[in-house]
Order: C-alpha cells, then structure tokens, then sequence
C-alpha cells in the first residue's frame, strides 16, 4: 500500500499533535486505569458493565492513536504565502454562489483536517477540486446531490 500525503497547514498539524499527545497522555491512562479498577472488582467478566464499557473505550482510544499516527507520519505541511495566484491547499477563498448575492469563505485544507463548519473543506471534496487551481474572477462549476452549483471566486487570500 503506498502512503498518500496527508496536507496541513501549520495550524492543523499543531492540532493534530496536540490530540495525539492528550490520547496517549491522558486518555490512554485514564481508561487503563478504569480496565484495573474493573477487574479489581471481581465476578464475572461478562458481567462487569464497567469492565466492558472501559474496553469499548479503550479499543477507540487505540484506533485514534494509530489514526493520527499515520496522518502525521505522512504529512506534508503547506506554509501559507503573502500572496495566492490561484486556489491552492492553505488558501483561503470567497466565493459567491450563482443566485446569491452572500459571499462565502472557505479555507481549502487536506482531509484530515476538513470541518465544513470551520469553513475548512478538503481539498477532495466536490467544492475543494473545483477551486483548486482556479484564479479570481473565475467561475467554477460544482457537481453536488442536488445539481450543479456555480460559484465565482471573488477573493484568495
């Protein structure tokens, strides 16, 4: 299998690393202490409601560690420039859509780092391949579930 690059800008690359550091720091101990405390309790495993629930928690803690391992073991961060020709990973870009008159802004960023309701939307999604490479004054046609959208790009920063 080969390693995609994960893109992050500076910012998402700090975050990321402070997760890590919280699940393995706190989170991981946390619930190891509570598998302890369980199984000091005594009976039945099967039984032991406690005992399962700090499993169930402990097999996501682990998930996420491995998770955000890889992402940062394959990042590739984008330092942020003065100034964008064009949509680029790190960008930020006003766009107005077709039929309305309220610009939008959106941070293009990679995947791992995308939260729509941050304005950061991946560089993968339908928006973030439609911006990408495009220059102010453009106008660019989104596919989406409900038909095609057509933003034009007011603004990168």
């Amino acid at each position: 299998m080969v390693d995609q690059p994960q893109y992050l800008t500076p910012e998402g690359l700090e975050t990321l690393e402070k997760q890590l550091k919280e699940l393995k720091e706190f989170r991981r101990p946390q619930v190891l202490d509570r598998l302890h405390r369980s199984l000091q309790e005594g009976g039945e495993l099967s039984e032991n409601a406690e005992y399962e629930d700090a499993k169930i928690e402990q097999a996501y803690i682990e998930g996420q560690i491995v998770r955000l391992e890889t992402i940062l073991r394959q990042a590739e961060v984008i330092e942020p420039t003065d100034h964008y020709d064009k949509v680029m990973i790190g960008a930020h870009v006003t766009v107005v859509e077709k039929g309305y008159d309220d610009p939008e802004q959106y941070q293009i960023v990679g995947s791992a780092e995308a939260n729509p309701r941050e304005g950061k939307i991946s560089v993968e999604s339908p928006i973030g391949k439609a911006l990408l490479g495009a220059k102010v004054g453009a106008k660019v046609k989104v596919a989406t579930p409900d038909g095609e959208t057509v933003f034009k790009i007011k603004s990168i920063d």
